[in-house]
């Protein structure tokens, strides 16, 4: 490949980006951000990684650009380096809420854009991605490419831009409502005699082991969760209160929720 890819903004995601695509040896790798600390804790780890003086350094060098800042910024950001996108530079951006439309627009049209939407597990390169190559005028190829990239640090699934909300409600939120059960989990454990270290650990365990089971088992969810309920059990009468007091519901109308929020954020 042997490509140079900048990332602006080298905050949580920016940088766990760049440090799981650090295992590549075909990629040379640069960031900035107005933070020096940021930078500086990638240079120390990251032979190959080159601290950026400025987004617009980041925009001349790169062959990819990464746009890291929070979704308020993405205008700015590209006002300041529009200048300097050429039709061989592909601008990708991981801010929630701005549409490739809006991101066109940000670039002049002087480049290909691409929307992704990561979820916090890219830190441990085991993320899901979200790409939309819709309108972006790439080449399968060079979408292959891209995709390859994103999948060094987890999983990619190409999507249609009007699926971008469904995705952040589910995939994206979906680490919070996972770590909301989990604490739930831990707290029910010290109210019934665990100490917290033993707790959380046995609760870490126990989603480890049970997603590790979904993946290797080859078994539908359902026929998993019904084999642990054995007729008038201990798990089936935990499992039948859960459904009496609405907690699968609820979970339900959290996504729903959360893409109605998106839809507002995104106008």
């Amino acid at each position: 490949m042997n490509k140079t890819l900048g990332c602006i903004g080298c905050g949580n995601m920016g940088s766990a980006i760049l440090r799981g695509l650090a295992k590549r040896d075909d990629l040379n790798l640069m960031g900035y951000n107005p933070s020096p600390a940021k930078t500086e804790a990638l240079a120390a780890d990251i032979d190959r990684f080159v601290i950026a003086r400025s987004a617009r350094e980041v925009a001349q060098r790169s062959d990819y650009i990464i746009l890291g800042v929070k979704p308020y910024l993405i205008g700015d950001v590209l006002a300041e380096i529009a200048g300097d996108l050429t039709p061989d530079k592909v601008v990708i951006s991981v801010a929630a809420g701005v549409s490739v439309a809006a991101l066109q627009k940000g670039a002049d049209a002087r480049c290909a854009v691409v929307r992704c939407m990561p979820n916090t597990p890219a830190m441990v390169g085991e993320g899901i991605f979200a790409m939309c190559y819709e309108d972006a005028q790439l080449p399968e190829s060079q979408q292959d490419a891209i995709s390859d990239l994103f999948g060094t640090i987890g999983t990619v699934m190409v999507l249609p831009e009007t699926k971008f909300g469904a995705f952040t409600a589910t995939a994206g939120c979906g680490p919070a409502y996972v770590f909301h059960f989990m604490e739930a989990v831990i707290e029910a454990a010290v109210t019934v005699g665990f100490t917290r270290k033993d707790a959380a650990d046995m609760v870490i365990q126990l989603f480890k082991g049970s997603v590790k089971l979904a993946e290797e088992s080859g078994q539908h969810i359902s026929v998993l969760r019904e084999s642990v309920c054995s007729p008038g059990g201990v798990t089936i009468a935990a499992v039948n209160h859960l459904d009496r007091t609405a907690v699968r519901g609820n979970i339900i109308d959290a996504i729903l929720t959360a893409r109605e929020r998106d839809r507002e954020m995104s106008k």
